[in-house]
This record gives structure tokens, sequence and C-alpha cells, in this order.
């Protein structure tokens, strides 16, 4: 049954990711009687550059994920983490700090954190901070705003409050519950061998990451598919038909960093080209709204995560984030 899964996982990716290739590498020359159009082209191509964009911290996701699998132990991560839970919180968003992934890469280590038994509101912490503040993002945020460090600080800190604000809430709404979809071990006949050689370690770790790649990656090619389309097909300009109305901008800010589905280390450099369009505060809004939740990660979290946990998720972040943005403004 595992081994049809996984087939079928391998199947699916091959195909979307032949679909892709095909459109990408079409012209715009007769097929049959018909043309391809320019604004399939331009959305495939969209697509493929998210998709590669993203494969590195995808695989470096599974193949952490796989070390978590088989060489970490359950007592070794209950050991680094505090029992009571605000200072599991703010352990979770320190570790995700120090952590550069991606929203996409990080999903499939959290899971495996929270099949080792790490509580769902500390791993909460640790994917939300992970994209948002680590070194990568702090340069690529100082640059895109002139070498100015107001925003990279503004950034990190916000984000880091946010993170631990969406966690609390999710702590007081689930406690203990893990709230995933898929809670059986892929690799459970190891699981039961006591301490195998190093090298069938490796060797489960590699597979692990086979599968979970393949298992995850269906889902973030229609998650970029569907990023793509709104890039192509939305125009960005009709978002901001408010001017300096900070909060309906801010609102817009924030839907355009969900549809836009922008990696966290370039997000700042777009975020920019609109400083002349909406105040400081809803480009903050949309720099810590995108790494925490978007259009293609939603897909992923859909998959792995009960959809009344997805949808917490996605009210909590959306009302921290736009009442923080808000009150740096005000205040």
């Amino acid at each position: 049954m595992k081994r049809i899964q996984f087939l079928n996982d391998v199947t699916l990716f091959l195909l979307l990711a032949v679909i892709l290739l095909v459109l990408y590498s079409a012209s715009p020359i007769s097929i049959g009687s018909e043309y391809v159009p320019a604004s399939i082209l331009m959305m495939s191509s969209l697509a493929l550059s998210l998709f590669f964009e993203a494969i590195p911290f995808l695989l470096a996701g599974v193949v952490i994920s796989g070390v978590i699998q088989v060489f970490v132990s359950e007592q070794q991560i209950k050991k680094m983490l505090p029992k009571h839970p605000i200072l599991a919180v703010i352990t979770g968003c320190s570790l995700g700090a120090l952590f550069p992934a991606c929203e996409c890469g990080i999903v499939p280590i959290v899971r495996r954190l929270l099949m080792k038994g790490v509580p769902l509101y500390a791993a909460v912490a640790f994917m939300l901070t992970g994209p948002l503040i680590n070194p990568l993002v702090a340069l690529s945020t100082y640059m895109a705003f002139g070498q100015d460090v107001t925003m990279m600080v503004l950034r990190f800190s916000l984000g880091f409050l946010a993170a631990f604000l969406v966690a609390v809430i999710v702590y007081v709404v689930f406690k203990h519950r893990l709230e995933l979809k898929h809670t059986t071990e892929t690799l459970q006949p190891f699981i039961q061998q006591q301490r195998p050689p190093f090298s069938k370690r490796l060797s489960y770790m590699g597979t692990h990451a086979i599968e979970e790649f393949f298992e995850m990656s269906k889902f973030f090619i229609v998650g970029a598919i569907l990023a793509a389309s709104v890039q192509t097909y939305l125009s960005s300009s009709s978002l901001f038909a408010f001017g300096d109305n900070v909060m309906m901008s801010t609102m817009m800010m924030m839907v355009l960093a969900y549809l836009l589905s922008l990696c966290s280390e370039a997000d700042a450099f777009i975020a920019a080209s609109f400083t002349q369009f909406v105040p400081t505060e809803s480009l903050l809004a949309f720099l810590l709204y995108g790494p925490m939740f978007d259009l293609k990660n939603t897909w992923m979290l859909g998959a792995v995560f009960s959809f009344r946990f997805v949808f917490c998720l996605f009210i909590s972040i959306t009302a921290v984030v736009y009442g923080l943005t808000l009150a740096v403004y005000f205040l």
C-alpha cells in the first residue's frame, strides 16, 4: 500500500512537471489550428521560476526531516524544549530565527517535529519565524530599502512578536492536540529496531527524504501554478485604488502578499517597488504576512494539517499581522 502511494506521488509529480515544461517550451506557433496565448506562456514561466526558486529549500527541508526522523529521538527533543508553554513558544521562535528556511521547506520539518513529540504551539512558533526572521532575509530587506535598517528592525521585531502571539493563540485553542492528517510513521519497521548500524540509518534517512519530497512537492507545484496564475491575470494596480487610506491599503497589501506567494529572501525588493503607492506600514504588513501564510503554502499546509487548524492559523495570522501593523501606524 505504501509503495503504491509512493508511485502515485512520483507519477503525479512527473505529470505536473512535464505539463509545466511543455507549456514553458511552447512558442506561439500553430498547434493544430490554435495558438498558445502569451498569457499561458507567462504563467508557466512564472510557475517554473517559483518552482526552481523554492526547490532547493524544499529539498533541504525533506533532508532535515529525514535526519530528525532517523537520528533524533523524542527524548532529545523534549530535553531541548522547556515544559512551560510560554517558554516553549519563545524557544521555538528563537530556533526559527536561526534557521534559514522558506515557508515550503519548513512544512515537512515541522510535521516531523510534531511526530517526534514537539507541542503544536512550539512547532508553529518555529514554522512562522523560520521563513521570516533569518540572516538571509535580514540582508535582503536591508539592501532592498536602500541600506536603511529601519524596515529590517521593524520586520524582525514585529515578526517575532506576531509569531509569538499566533503560537499562544494556537496553544489556547488546541492545547496539546496534534492536528495532523497523517500520523502513521512511514518508517515504522525501522523505529522498532534497536540502534541499527550507521549505514542502515543513513539509508533509511535517504528513503524517508525521497518519499517525503515526492509527497510534498506535488502540493507545492499545484500551489505554484495557482500563484503564477494570479500574478499573470490579476492586475496589481487594481489593488491600490484606496490611495493613502492605511487601513485599506494594509489589507490590500496582505492580499497581494498571499496571492503572489513570493520567497521571503526576495519579497523585500517587490515591496520596495510599492513605496510610492502605499504607506510604510502597509509595506510592513506585506513583508510580515507573505512568509507566514501565502497561496502555495496554504496548499501544503492543507495536505499536512486538519482543515480547522489551517483555518485557525489563517484567521490568527491575518488578525495579528493586521493589528500589529496598524498599531505601528497609530502609535
